[in-house]
């Protein structure tokens, strides 16, 4: 990318990462608050070494209690820079030693294959996927032909998607392994919003169509309709793939001109729909907690604090994070299970200062 072009490219994912999380709104006054004298159940604030502010958070995931990564981008005098941290089951920490760490771009969806991490890069306008071995060697995958867009990626043993756009439109690339291949999509898709895998022939995806917002599912042949039967007028902001055959699709529609979330279950045999008291809320960030129960960050109504929802079928409760003197927004970005425990990460804005990293968890050893 260069001149006009890469600005506005780059504003386009800036929003794509920083605006959803803007427009949740707080559950309305019928929801299951947790009460002031119980608002902080077990969150406890994890230190976070600053980055350049202000900074966007990516991406969170963790394999077990002692390995996590959180991946973003800071603000330099320049442009943007990527920004990864790594999590020990101790402390974080930042990590500089990947490939273009010191260059221009963004560091997106991270994941886990096998014994590797999997990271999607945005390095200096071009797109690879950055590779971290069980040795802790890094590695980059070039992606066959760059896009302008790079919307989402997923990665799973054997296989890898990115989808996003060039010059000519939609774009979705597989990579088997040894090679990339440019995979059709289903006639009438317009743009591919979001991916996500359980394994190489199960990946699944949410589309804008002509005829609305569609669930795609690729079986090892084909990208193909899912079926599923999303409200009328809705979007889709994720999908939550479980080993078993579970899958939650979480999304909003508009229910007497009011945006409502809606949470969709499928147990392998039929939907389930629930509307939890969670108002406007963005999914993006939902996980399966060690509990059982869904989680998700949510906009707090005290600027101190961060909130979470706890979501066990169209019952909501709510908890409360640390409190940080001085705070006016803390907002958690991302949020993943590692053991028994809840990890998050994102940004605090203190007063009189610009928006930079921090860390919370519920659980896990003290």
């Amino acid at each position: 990318m260069n001149g006009l072009r890469a600005v506005v490219v780059l504003l386009v994912i800036t929003c794509a990462v920083v605006g959803p999380p803007t427009a949740v709104a707080s559950p309305p006054a019928t929801a299951a608050v947790t009460p002031p004298a119980a608002a902080t159940p077990g969150w406890s604030a994890l230190p976070v070494p600053a980055a350049a502010p202000p900074v966007t958070v990516s991406d969170l995931a963790a394999r077990g209690p002692g390995e996590a990564w959180a991946t973003g981008y800071e603000h330099t005098a320049d442009w943007v820079r990527p920004m990864l941290y790594r999590w020990d089951g101790r402390a974080w920490s930042r990590d500089t030693t990947f490939p273009g760490a010191a260059e221009s771009g963004w560091l997106g969806k991270v994941q886990f294959v096998g014994q590797e991490v999997w990271i999607l890069h945005n390095r200096a306008g071009r797109g690879e996927i950055l590779r971290r071995s069980a040795r802790g060697e890094w590695s980059a995958l070039p992606l066959p032909r760059p896009l302008w867009i790079h919307q989402d990626f997923t990665a799973v043993p054997g296989a890898a998607w990115v989808v996003g756009e060039d010059d000519t439109g939609l774009k979705v690339l597989r990579y088997d392994g040894s090679g990339w291949t440019v995979q059709p999509a289903p006639d009438g898709v317009h743009f591919v919003a979001g991916i996500t895998a359980r394994t190489a022939d199960d990946a699944w995806a949410w589309a804008d169509t002509s005829t609305g917002t569609a669930v795609l599912r690729w079986d090892g042949t084909a990208w193909r309709d899912a079926k599923v039967p999303l409200p009328p007028d809705s979007n889709v902001h994720t999908i939550l793939l479980e080993p078993r055959g579970r899958a939650t699709v979480g999304g909003s529609d508009h229910t007497d001109g009011v945006p409502r979330t809606y949470l969709m279950t499928w147990d392998g045999h039929t939907w389930r729909t629930d509307r939890p008291p969670l108002g406007d809320t963005h999914t993006e960030a939902l996980v399966r907690g060690p509990d059982g129960a869904l989680w998700l960050p949510v906009r707090s109504d005290r600027g101190f604090q961060s909130r979470y929802a706890r979501v066990d079928g169209s019952r909501a409760t709510f908890s409360y994070g640390p409190k940080r003197p001085n705070a006016i927004d803390v907002r958690p970005r991302a949020l993943t299970r590692a053991g028994s425990a809840l990890l998050s990460f994102g940004t605090a804005e203190i007063y009189g200062s610009k928006p930079n990293v921090m860390s919370e968890r519920l659980g896990g050893r003290p």
